[in-house]
């Protein structure tokens, strides 16, 4: 992890340049935050090596992949035990349905983004297959509405 005081407004824009557009040339990213090619690449690295930049990849648009219709799953188990959380956690791991998985502190132990084309799609997953995992006491869904935002956006005034 990257020490805190070494965390300055250049690498904050950096990394928000960076969510903005990953696939920025050094010398267009240089260009945006101030800096020469030579030390902002120095800087990306150093993020990168520190695990503040996890890596790069393609966002993918679910509805034009056929996934339009997501719900958000909360599961909880009939006991929280290492043995449980594994199973539940191999079983879904399996299911392309799964887009995100949060294991949760209060009272649900699971929450889920179940990624499908439609509202059956959504019945088959949960009747042939989640319900059918060991250990699952309790299952809540919520269909969201619309996202209002989805990436963490830095502020040079923000204090990491």
């Amino acid at each position: 992890m990257m020490n805190n005081s070494k965390f300055d407004t250049i690498d904050k824009n950096i990394l928000s340049a960076l969510q903005k557009n990953a696939r920025l040339s050094m010398l267009e990213l240089s260009e945006k935050v101030g800096l020469s090619p030579t030390p902002c690449a120095r800087r990306v690295k150093n993020l990168e090596s520190s695990g503040v930049i996890l890596g790069y990849r393609a966002e993918l648009d679910d509805a034009q992949l056929g996934y339009g219709f997501s719900v958000f799953v909360s599961v909880q188990l009939d006991k929280q035990v290492d043995n449980a959380l594994h199973a539940f956690e191999d079983a879904i791991g399996q299911y392309s349905e799964v887009a995100d998985c949060w294991l949760m502190t209060g009272n649900r132990d699971y929450l889920m983004r179940i990624a499908v084309s439609d509202l059956a799609d959504f019945e088959a997953f949960l009747t042939r297959k989640l319900t059918k995992i060991p250990s699952v006491a309790s299952i809540e869904s919520s269909v969201p509405i619309r996202r209002v935002k989805s990436q963490l956006s830095l502020s040079v005034t923000d204090p990491i």
